[in-house]
């Protein structure tokens, strides 16, 4: 009697298990997307957005060392987190548009109209802040589009407090 030798798969059924995951692959890639457009955006009870701006930052800007305590653009979304609340734990007054923040400081600043807003901010050293205010996402698309720049947004450190 000779030994059989090992069938190895065949290609047409390595073929098929190839389609069943890709297949599988994007039935998951689908729910998921149906999932971030159609389920409800969460609304908190409190809407703040809070950053701080740290100890020392007033003496590495006039020392020349580059100081990213803020970021130049700042994202908030009507309705989900439409009030701005910069503190200043600096030793020196920081201008923030209207305000001045005296050491200790916070101070809210909250939206109501979503557009673009361009604020004076001694905290960068442009002496420029944009604000951009996006309208609560109702629909599908804009929830999804929504859930993508949150998830973009939350690779960093949103509040910007060295502590966070």
């Amino acid at each position: 009697m000779t030994p059989r030798p090992v069938e190895r798969a065949r290609p047409a059924t390595r073929r098929r298990a190839i389609g069943i995951a890709a297949s599988a692959l994007a039935i998951a890639a689908i729910a998921v997307v149906a999932w971030a457009a159609f389920a409800p955006v969460p609304v908190a009870a409190n809407r703040e957005q809070p950053f701080v701006i740290p100890k020392g930052t007033w003496a590495k800007r006039m020392a020349g060392d580059p100081v990213e305590i803020l970021p130049q653009r700042i994202r908030l979304t009507l309705g989900i987190n439409d009030v701005l609340v910069l503190t200043n734990h600096d030793e020196v007054p920081q201008t923030f548009g209207p305000a001045l923040l005296i050491p200790g400081q916070s101070f809210s600043l909250p939206f109501e109209l979503a557009s673009q807003y361009e604020f004076a901010c001694t905290a960068h050293a442009s002496g420029q802040m944009t604000i951009m205010v996006d309208p609560f996402p109702a629909s599908p698309w804009a929830r999804l589009r929504w859930r993508a720049l949150e998830l973009v947004d939350s690779f960093g450190n949103k509040t910007h407090d060295p502590h966070a």
